[in-house]
C-alpha cells in the first residue's frame, strides 16, 4: 500500500468552501512538509473502450510519482473540462467526457489539493489533443497526438496551503519580451522581485499574456525566467502569443498549448475561483497579423458551464489578457455579452493587461465611452494589472540598468497581487524595485511644463528630427504661472480607484482635497496636458515612451498664487478604498521668469540624477514594443 511523504492536511481542506468533499490518507510527520511537487498528467495509450469519450481519473498521488497506483484514491466532485462540456468526477474520481476534434482536457484544481508542476514551476492539469497535430506552423505547434487513449489521469496532492481562507496571488502581466536584452531587463526587474516573494507559495502566478513578442521562440527563455517562483505559474495567452502563421483562430495558439497548457481555465485556491479566458481572436491573416478582443462564443459557453459548480456569493477573478474595458473605451467588441454570463455572481472581479496601464474601476461607475459602447454602467470591478516591461521597456536607464518605461498613464513596471482573507478582496500594486509602499509619484504641471510638453511631443512625431526641445524639470515654476491658476500639484496614485481620497498639504498648512481627474460618474473622457502626470510624461518626451495625456489615478490641487520666491514643499497623503495610507512630499522652486527657470531647471535635473545624453541615445534603440498596435493606441497614435 503506498505511503504518503512526509504531507498533512487539516480540516480547512475538508471544510474549505470550494473543495469536493474527500477523504485523504495522509500521513502525520514531524515536520511540516512543501505542498508543491514536480509531475505530470498521466496518459495510458491504450485503447479506449469506447473513442468517442475521454475518461480517467482524479487522483491522490500519495507517492507523487504521476501514475495512479493501487491503493491511491481518487478524488470525487472534481470539475473536468473538454472546453465546452464541464462534469464532476463520481465517487472513484472518474469522469468522461465526449470527444472533440481539436480539444484541450483540463481539470479545475479544487481548494485543498494542489496539482503538480514541471521543472520550470507551470502548472500541469492539462492534455491537448489533436489527432493529426498542427498545420504546418513555424514554432512547431502541437504534434499529433493520435486518436483517443484510453485514460488520461490527473494527479494532485493534498495540501493546507490552497486550503486556507488567506491567500496572495500575484498576477505578472505584459511580460512582452522580444529579444534577450529584454529577457534580462525582465530577469533583474519585476520578475526578481517575484521570486525574492513567498507571499504566494499556494495561490501562484499568473502571468496575464503577451508573455513574449511574436517570437515564440522565446518562450523557452519565458519558462526559465519564471522557473525561480516560490508557487505554480499558470499562463494565460495574449495577442503577441499567437502563432500568427495559423490559418484561422483554432490554431493561432497551438505553439502556446504546447509549451504552457490550455488557452481557458479554471482553479480553486481558498474560497476563490479563478478564471482564465483568451481574449484575442485572430484573423488567420499572416500579413496584417489584426486580431479583435473577444471573448468566442465557445468560452462563453464553457464559462456558464464551470460556474455552475461555484455558489453564487463566491470570490471570482476572471483574468483575460484583454480587459473587458479601460477608462477610456470598451475594448472587448462583446463585454456586453460577457457581463451576461456573470450577472448572476455579484462578488466577480475581472483582471486584464494589454494595454500596459493600470487602473482600478469599481462597480458603479459609469462613463460616457462606455454608455456609447452599451455598456450603461460597470456591474463589477475591473483591473488593470500593469505590466513588467511597463512601456515596453521604454526611455533611459536607471542607475540599476533599467529602462525606466513609465507608462502612459504615469505607472511603472511592477505586479499586481490580489489578497483574499476568506470573506474580502483587497489588491495591491508593487513597484519593481520598490516597497509596497511606493504608490505616489508626484509632480508639478503648469503651464510652462505644458508648453515645452507640446514642443517636446512634436518633436517626436516628427521623427525626432533637429535638436531637441532643451529639457526642462516640471518642478521648477515661474511666479507668473501660479498667479495664472492653472498650475497643480499631481499625484499619480497607483492604488487610486475613484472612491480613494488624496490631500496635499503647502509648506506645512493645513491639508486640502485634490480633486480626481476621471472620477467616472458618466463624464466624458478628460484628455490633454492638463490632466496629464508631468513626472512620467516628462522622462518619456525626453527619451522614448507613450505619453497618453489621461489617466484612471490622477489627482491634482490647485498650488497657492502667492508663494515666494524660493522652495516648497507639498506633503501628499493617498487613502485607498481600503483605509490604506501612503505619504510622499516633493520640494518645488517658484524662479521670477522663464528665463530664470531654464537655468534652474538645468541644475534641478542633474540633482535629481537624470543624464540626459545617456537618456536620448538609449531612447534612439529600436524597441519593438513601441511599434505594436496597443502601443500605437497607448499614445493616442
Amino acid at each position: 500500500m503506498s505511503v504518503r511523504r512526509m504531507r498533512v492536511i487539516g480540516l480547512g481542506a475538508a471544510t474549505a468552501l470550494l473543495a469536493p468533499l474527500a477523504v485523504t490518507t495522509a500521513a502525520l510527520a514531524d515536520t511540516a512538509p512543501a505542498e508543491l511537487y514536480e509531475g505530470h498528467v498521466q496518459v495510458d495509450r491504450g485503447e479506449p473502450e469506447d473513442p468517442s469519450l475521454f475518461t480517467g481519473q482524479v487522483f491522490d498521488d500519495i507517492n507523487e510519482n504521476s501514475t495512479l497506483d493501487p491503493g491511491e484514491s481518487g478524488i470525487p466532485g472534481v470539475a473536468v473540462t473538454n472546453g465546452i462540456e464541464v462534469v464532476q468526477t463520481d465517487g472513484s474520481g472518474a469522469y468522461e467526457l465526449p470527444v472533440r476534434e481539436n480539444m484541450t482536457v483540463s481539470v479545475t484544481q479544487p481548494a485543498g489539493w494542489q496539482v503538480p508542476v514541471d521543472e520550470d514551476m507551470i502548472a500541469q492539469f492539462s492534455y491537448n489533443h489533436l489527432p493529426k497535430g498542427s498545420p504546418e506552423l513555424k514554432y512547431g505547434g502541437i504534434a499529433p497526438t493520435g486518436g483517443t487513449p484510453k485514460s488520461v489521469n490527473f494527479p494532485m496532492i493534498a495540501s493546507q496551503a490552497t486550503a486556507s481562507a488567506q491567500q496572495d496571488c500575484a498576477i505578472a502581466s505584459d511580460t512582452q519580451t522580444y529579444d534577450k536584452t529584454e529577457v534580462g531587463y525582465a530577469r533583474d526587474g519585476a520578475v526578481s522581485d517575484l521570486a525574492d516573494r513567498t507571499d504566494y507559495r499556494a495561490c501562484g502566478v499568473l502571468l496575464l499574456g503577451d508573455n513574449v513578442g511574436d517570437d515564440l521562440s522565446l518562450n523557452t527563455d519565458l519558462r526559465d525566467l519564471y522557473s525561480q517562483m516560490n508557487g505554480p505559474v499558470r499562463v494565460a495567452p495574449g495577442n503577441h502569443d499567437q502563432d500568427y502563421d495559423s490559418p484561422d483562430d483554432a490554431h493561432a495558439l497551438d505553439t502556446f498549448r504546447d509549451d504552457f497548457g490550455p488557452a481557458y481555465f479554471s482553479y480553486d485556491v481558498g474560497r476563490t475561483h479563478f478564471v482564465v479566458l483568451d481574449s484575442i481572436d485572430y484573423s488567420g491573416d499572416p500579413k496584417t497579423k489584426k486580431y479583435a478582443e473577444a471573448i468566442s462564443d465557445e468560452q462563453l459557453e464553457w464559462l456558464r458551464n464551470d460556474l455552475q459548480n461555484v455558489p453564487r456569493n463566491a470570490q471570482i477573478v476572471i483574468a483575460t489578457h484583454a480587459p473587458l474595458l479601460t477608462h477610456r473605451e470598451v475594448v472587448v467588441d462583446n463585454a456586453a455579452d460577457f457581463y451576461s454570463v456573470i450577472a448572476d455572481y455579484p462578488n466577480a472581479v475581472t483582471v486584464g493587461g494589454h494595454t500596459h496601464t493600470l487602473e482600478n474601476l469599481i462597480a458603479g461607475e459609469n462613463r460616457k465611452e462606455w454608455r456609447n459602447a452599451g455598456i450603461d454602467e460597470l456591474t463589477h470591478t475591473q483591473l488593470v494589472a500593469g505590466a513588467v516591461s511597463g512601456d515596453w521597456y521604454s526611455g533611459g536607464l536607471n542607475s540599476d540598468g533599467l529602462p525606466y518605461a513609465f507608462t502612459s498613464d504615469a505607472a511603472e513596471p511592477g505586479v499586481l497581487t490580489l489578497s483574499f482573507d476568506g470573506a474580502q478582496r483587497s489588491e495591491r500594486y508593487t513597484v519593481r524595485g520598490e516597497p509596497d509602499g511606493h504608490q505616489l509619484l508626484l509632480g508639478v504641471n503648469s503651464p510652462a511644463w505644458r508648453d515645452w510638453a507640446q514642443s517636446a511631443q512634436e518633436w517626436q512625431d516628427e521623427g525626432k528630427q533637429g535638436d531637441a526641445p532643451v529639457a526642462v524639470s516640471e518642478k521648477v515654476v515661474t511666479r507668473s504661472d501660479l498667479k495664472s491658476g492653472d498650475t497643480w500639484l499631481t499625484s499619480s496614485f497607483l492604488a487610486g480607484s475613484s472612491d480613494a481620497r488624496v490631500e496635499v498639504s503647502f509648506d506645512g498648512k493645513p491639508p486640502v482635497p485634490a480633486e480626481h481627474t476621471q472620477p467616472g460618474r458618466g463624464e466624458p473622457l478628460k484628455e490633454g496636458w492638463e490632466f496629464t502626470d508631468p513626472y512620467t510624461a516628462s522622462q518619456n518626451l525626453r527619451t522614448s515612451g507613450n505619453v497618453g495625456r489621461t489617466s484612471s489615478h490622477l489627482w491634482r490641487a490647485p498650488i497657492p498664487g502667492k508663494l515666494d520666491l524660493g522652495t516648497h514643499s507639498a506633503k501628499v497623503t493617498g487613502t485607498d478604498r481600503y483605509g490604506r495610507s501612503f505619504t510622499d512630499t516633493i520640494r518645488f522652486t517658484v524662479v521670477d521668469d522663464r528665463t530664470e527657470a531654464k537655468q534652474t531647471s538645468k541644475r534641478q535635473l542633474k540633482d535629481d540624477g537624470f543624464d540626459l545624453h545617456r537618456e536620448q541615445r538609449t531612447g534612439t534603440a529600436n524597441r519593438p514594443g513601441l511599434d505594436s498596435e496597443e502601443s500605437r493606441k497607448a499614445d493616442g497614435r
